[in-house]
């Protein structure tokens, strides 16, 4: 049974103030926080993404003829996924044990090294196979850490901020997504515009991994100041900044009548866990697509100048400066299902028309395919996803299933979704009608999600119930 308002009632929704107060600079660092995180893992995933489609076929699998490098790049892309789940799992069960602020330390701290050192990796011509073996060791520390990491943000800025407001201050952390991938975007056409491919190859593309570190110590100097969770603190379970365990709890929550932990003690997760998981397998399988794999799509298939790539890309991030907080701000004011529900709708109106545009390989026609094609069913999405999730869940378990329930979506969407999407392409001669198609898949399934879900805004972020 749903704990929310009527669907669509926003403003009606049951909303228990905390008791545990935090001013407005705690809740900036922690905003800043989690952006600066976000920032940092979604650099790291575009860093890799236009370094897989731009040099790291010829960087790591020198060997291999252009398309089967590039299904090869992409792959070692997705390796990191397989420790993705892992890190969720045993970071989001410690993060709801131990609380949000000590798990986050240790996940940008993981993320930041293993970025750092892949810039400073031998080449396969200089230690053959050894170098794309490395290359997949730093893959799987970043994941292990990144698994934990844009949900512990997600989780942490939805339980900081005012009911009303979550949606837009949330969406923070989308724009963290979008500031990493615009840095790493202006990173590479910066060393595209000044240098030549000969030293882009030789030590060009060493420099935004090494450039990274520094992200890395302001987010960990930001984070040493920041403050527990409100809500982690003023859980029901939780005892001396430690979470009781389930037999523990259950005895505590009979001998207070406490009825709301007694149900969620025996509330299925299944329905929640299922909905969750459609929202993020929809947005991540479209950024899989139109984020990692369309840089390949036009260098590779249709055989345009590097720069296009990275250009538009950077351009996309940079319109999402404006599609984020806005559809942030109107998650709060109609509430969450209902814009699920409208931009997913928009999607499926606009894949055939905007991937045509992209095809045709017109700068002007494909920039402006793109942007829309993004904005919309990636960048809107995202802009909810981060706080969807934790509001679905209970706090009692939020930040595993909210961790876990991501990252084994992303690993059948984004860590699988490009591979597929070149080893289709390739097969059907570099027709753009399988990209359409799997664009069309992923934002079915979000489209569902939405359907099917109650209205989470405005939710007692206390109630260890989840939604549904």
């Amino acid at each position: 049974m749903p704990h929310t308002s009527p669907e669509g009632d926003v403003a009606s929704a049951e909303v228990k103030p905390t008791v545990v107060q935090r001013t407005v600079k705690d809740l900036v660092r922690a905003a800043v926080s989690g952006w600066l995180g976000t920032a940092l893992e979604f650099m790291d995933f575009q860093l890799y993404s236009l370094a897989a489609a731009l040099v790291f076929g010829e960087v790591f699998f020198a060997n291999d003829s252009p398309g089967i490098a590039v299904v090869a790049s992409m792959a070692t892309y997705g390796v990191g996924y397989i420790a993705r789940p892992l890190g969720a799992w045993y970071f989001g069960r410690l993060g709801d044990k131990i609380g949000r602020t000590h798990v986050l330390f240790v996940t940008i701290a993981l993320m930041g090294i293993a970025t750092t050192l892949i810039g400073a990796l031998p080449t396969y011509q200089q230690v053959g196979f050894l170098a794309p073996l490395l290359l997949v060791v730093l893959r799987l520390v970043q994941g292990f850490g990144a698994g934990a990491e844009i949900s512990g943000a997600g989780v942490m800025l939805a339980e900081y901020a005012p009911a009303k407001k979550r949606g837009l201050i949330a969406s923070l952390v989308a724009l963290g997504t979008n500031c990493g991938t615009l840095g790493a975007s202006a990173l590479w056409a910066l060393l595209i515009g000044v240098l030549d491919d000969q030293q882009l190859l030789a030590w060009g593309w060493r420099i935004p991994f090494l450039g990274s570190f520094v992200i890395m110590l302001f987010a960990i100097w930001i984070r040493l100041r920041l403050k527990e969770s409100p809500v982690f603190e003023e859980r029901d379970d939780v005892v001396d900044g430690k979470a009781l365990t389930k037999e523990e709890t259950k005895a505590r929550a009979e001998a207070e009548g406490d009825e709301r932990m007694i149900e969620a003690l025996h509330q299925p997760q299944k329905k929640a866990i299922a909905v969750a998981f459609l929202l993020r397998f929809g947005q991540a399988g479209n950024s899989g697509i139109l984020q990692t794999y369309m840089a390949s799509f036009v260098t590779v298939t249709l055989a345009m100048q590097k720069s296009v790539a990275t250009e538009m890309v950077m351009i996309s991030s940079l319109v999402a400066f404006i599609t984020v907080p806005v559809i942030g701000w109107l998650g709060d004011k109609v509430g969450r299902k209902r814009m699920y529900t409208i931009m997913t709708s928009i999607t499926l109106v606009l894949i055939i028309p905007t991937m045509m545009g992209i095809a045709s390989g017109h700068p002007n026609k494909l920039l402006i395919s793109y942007v829309i094609l993004h904005n919309v069913s990636v960048m809107a999405l995202a802009a909810m996803e981060n706080l969807t999730l934790p509001e679905i869940f209970g706090a009692r378990n939020r930040y595993s299933l909210t961790a876990v329930t991501r990252e084994v979506a992303a690993i059948f969407a984004t860590g699988l979704g490009p591979i597929i999407a070149a080893a289709l392409v390739a097969a059907m001669s570099g027709s753009w009608i399988p990209v359409a198609i799997m664009v069309g898949f992923f934002t079915l399934c979000a489209l569902g999600a939405s359907i099917y879900m109650p209205e989470v805004a405005g939710r007692d972020l206390t109630d260890p119930r989840s939604a549904l």
